[in-house]
């Protein structure tokens, strides 16, 4: 690959930033509203399971 200078370098690096295309705040609201409810939902499994899993285990420990 060959080397470029740093000049070269900046103005790439200017012209990739234009075609960046930056949400929106309603974008941003919405995609923020929509990961915490995940993040809730993904919780609330996960505690769930590891309780069931919890419950499983030491039923069959007190087997024992």
């Amino acid at each position: 690959m060959a080397k470029i200078n740093p000049g070269e370098f900046m103005r790439q690096v200017q012209a990739e930033a234009r075609k960046v295309v930056w949400p929106t705040r309603q974008e941003t609201t919405t995609t923020a509203i929509f990961v915490g409810i995940m993040m809730l939902i993904l919780a609330l499994f996960f505690l769930s399971v590891d309780t069931v899993f919890g419950a499983i285990v030491s039923w069959l420990l007190s087997l024992a």
